[in-house]
């Protein structure tokens, strides 16, 4: 399965650029659907476009133990980020049906939608669409970078509108995401996630005027680029002073021309922490920049008996928290019981080329799931 998807989405520059609703992404829900046929998994796509493969046949009434985890990726993102967990579900059922495990509910594998949100801006859009965390008017009213709507993309996709979608999210009894570690806490191949930190995306625009770059006094000028500089800069200090992460990631510069001054400069701040009051606080410290919030999500506290039970299984796995935001996150703030397992990243890179983890800490993984997997449906 790994050597599949190793290919799909392949960007020149290193790494990965498996956007929402491209060929890459067509290609890699190709992938899932064979992968459920080859095992007799019943496939079904939710009214939110993410995709469910399952052993048995769950209902509100009879709800399933779903693993899994996305397949899309950041610009030039890493080959673990998401489809780890993926791969490490269908070989967990391949496991579990070796040792002839009889499942008592059904067991179910998803691939969620968009999570990383690198084409439209929205993080876990699949995961809050389903849940209706995401608003179906907003999300249409999302565009790409190239002014490209969602609606427009999901025609082009062949699929339609998206909805909330209840009825699928009632099939969930229990959600088990595995998940490469993005850090490097771990000093054993499998951790058992305790929370998300809260977090949240703003966006900010600098107004300057354009002019000629070999004309212009400097100080005649109204460049956005150095109140872009002064953002940058205020945002790690703010950041350092109140103990969380800040990082201005992305930027769009008009007209973008190596000889022009900008007329514009737009910009997103993300922030996050273990305490959302200093989170507020950097903003509070950013306000002269007008941050807009386009998202955020407070702290999620995964079910911690559910934590519990699965570290002891698991030999006493140990219980960290993350900063980074997840789809089991949606899913357990509509109120479904949902727990992480990471697996060990030596490097501590995530989101790059660079990140990794050895393939027996991967094989590590997958036994820890299929274990998970048994005991939630003895």
């Amino acid at each position: 399965m790994w050597a599949d998807l190793e290919p799909v989405g392949r960007d020149p520059r290193g790494g990965y650029r498996r956007f929402a609703w491209t060929s890459a992404d067509a290609t890699l829900r190709e992938w899932f659907e064979a992968e459920a046929a080859r095992r007799g998994l019943d496939l079904v796509v939710d009214r939110a476009g993410n995709q469910w493969a399952w052993w048995g046949s769950p209902s509100a009434a009879a709800p399933g133990v779903v693993a899994g985890s996305h397949l899309d990726s950041v610009p030039n993102g890493g080959a673990f980020d998401g489809p780890l967990g993926v791969v490490s579900a269908f070989a967990a059922i391949d496991l579990l049906r070796s040792r002839e495990h009889v499942p008592s509910r059904p067991i179910g594998v998803v691939n969620f939608g968009d999570e990383e949100g690198a084409r439209f801006g929205v993080a876990c859009a699949g995961s809050r669409l389903l849940t209706g965390a995401l608003p179906v008017d907003r999300a249409l009213a999302l565009t790409d970078a190239d002014g490209v709507g969602l609606a427009e993309a999901l025609r082009a996709a062949g699929r339609p509108e998206p909805a909330a979608d209840p009825e699928a999210l009632a099939r969930v009894g229990t959600f088990v995401e595995l998940h490469v570690e993005q850090g490097r806490a771990l000093a054993e191949p499998v951790g058992v996630a305790t929370e998300i930190w809260p977090h949240g995306r703003w966006r900010i625009t600098l107004d300057g005027e354009a002019n000629h770059a070999g004309t212009t006094p400097l100080d005649a000028r109204r460049d956005p680029m150095l109140d872009l500089a002064d953002l940058v800069t205020s945002a790690r200090a703010a950041a350092s002073s109140h103990g969380v992460l800040a990082t201005v990631g992305k930027v769009e510069v008009d007209p973008n021309g190596v000889n022009a001054i900008p007329s514009q400069v737009r910009a997103w701040l993300d922030c996050r922490g273990a305490d959302p009051d200093a989170v507020a606080a950097v903003l509070a410290d950013l306000d002269r920049f007008a941050p807009r919030r386009e998202s955020w999500t407070g702290t999620t506290v995964f079910d911690p008996a559910l934590a519990a039970r699965l570290s002891g299984l698991l030999g006493g796995a140990p219980l960290l928290p993350t900063g980074a935001g997840h789809d089991a996150g949606i899913l357990a703030a509509a109120g479904v019981p949902a727990a992480m397992l990471f697996v060990r990243n030596p490097t501590g890179v995530s989101h790059s080329p660079a990140e990794f983890a050895e393939r027996a800490d991967c094989h590590a993984g997958v036994e820890a799931l299929a274990d998970v997997l048994a005991e939630l449906t003895r």
